[in-house]
């Protein structure tokens, strides 16, 4: 059974940093292109950022070229987002896709999901 749970989501001030985690099971996620998405309350899921297989980048949103950082560690079968300078607009809940084809910018190009880990930036 294939299952990615993202945590590291929380309360944090504005000006703050989290690290996101998702932690796969049943895949080893190296084989996979895996990308981070969020949803705002009453807007449409965004994709963030990606990273390919073989390790390269695709960073989709104006937020994230600065301020996001996608990685990867093998040896935990597990990818991170950090995220810097964290401003109000960043709340959201956080989810990320899994997929054996390289990074789109499309939800429906991953046939694995977490649950989400829910992100709140307040003073």
């Amino acid at each position: 059974q294939v299952e990615l749970v993202e945590s590291g989501g929380d309360l944090v001030q504005p000006g703050g940093s989290l690290r996101l985690s998702c932690a796969a099971s049943g895949i080893t996620l190296d084989f996979y292109a895996v990308a981070w998405f969020r949803q705002a309350p009453g807007k449409e899921r965004e994709g963030l950022t990606c990273m390919n297989q073989d390790y390269s980048i695709e960073n989709w949103a104006d937020a994230v070229k600065s301020r996001f950082t996608i990685s990867r560690d093998p040896a935990k079968n597990t990818v991170y987002l950090e995220i810097n300078d964290l401003q109000v607009e960043d709340t959201a809940i956080y989810y990320c896709g899994a997929d054996l084809n390289v990074c789109f910018n499309r939800d429906d190009a991953y046939i694995y999901w977490g649950q989400g880990t829910q992100v709140t930036v307040s003073s």
